[in-house]
């Protein structure tokens, strides 16, 4: 009797020495360590300037998501130029620019403009040349304040610790972002506001029917005169 198959050995490559490749993270926590400390030396040696740039606020995409803000790649043009911030000058003071990205909507445009204005409100441009101040640059009191704060003792925490994202975002919480309307809060003439939309949306479901009985009817007023 024939047999059927050819008797083949499967390919489990069983002569491998896999114990020698297994792959394991001992070093997680040593890793977390180093890389906070590398931020924390990055912050100290960038002091008194932020650790990152600004970024403004953005939807995130698709439906399932678009309640949520978060950081964009950077400002548009036009967010900069209602701000005042010349564009050249914008990634020279920490300020990410995005020139692709587009205001589709009005609410984006004034959220990023007021960011930007309060991050220029608080901005310190040191000179590039100690004593030599420029135009754009802030002035001598300023400067000497903000040398003072850094310098004094326990002041310095907020420059070499706090690594944190500039302006940070945040989102707003479920209780925060819904609120009850009352019916004395309505305006005039609001009350009704369901009634008055069932009611518009009767008239143009049946506005062709009653349009064409009308028509008929009169038709038939004209017809019974003659």
């Amino acid at each position: 009797m024939a047999i059927k198959h050819n008797n083949q050995i499967q390919n489990h490559h069983f002569h491998k020495d896999w114990q020698r490749r297994v792959r394991v993270h001992f070093e997680q926590a040593g890793r977390k360590h180093s890389r906070r400390e590398a931020r924390l030396a990055k912050a100290a040696a960038v002091a008194p300037r932020p650790v990152d740039k600004l970024r403004p606020v953005v939807r995130c995409p698709t439906v399932k998501y678009n309640r949520r803000v978060r950081a964009g790649r950077g400002f548009t043009l036009a967010e900069l130029k209602e701000a005042g911030i010349p564009k050249k000058l914008a990634p020279t003071i920490g300020i990410s620019v995005d020139h692709r990205r587009n205001n589709y909507s009005k609410e984006s445009l004034v959220a990023n403009v007021a960011r930007l204005k309060d991050y220029k409100a608080r901005l310190i441009l040191f000179p590039r040349k100690s004593g030599q101040f420029k135009k754009l640059d802030s002035s001598a009191d300023e400067v000497n304040a903000a040398k003072a704060a850094f310098a004094a003792e326990g002041q310095t925490q907020g420059y070499t610790t706090n690594v944190g994202s500039l302006l940070p975002i945040k989102n707003a919480t479920a209780e925060e972002a819904i609120t009850e309307v009352k019916r004395d809060d309505l305006p005039k003439g609001e009350e009704a506001a369901y009634r008055r939309l069932r009611e518009a949306r009767s008239e143009a479901r049946y506005k062709g029917i009653r349009e064409k009985r009308a028509k008929a009817k009169a038709e038939e007023e004209s017809a019974a005169k003659k």
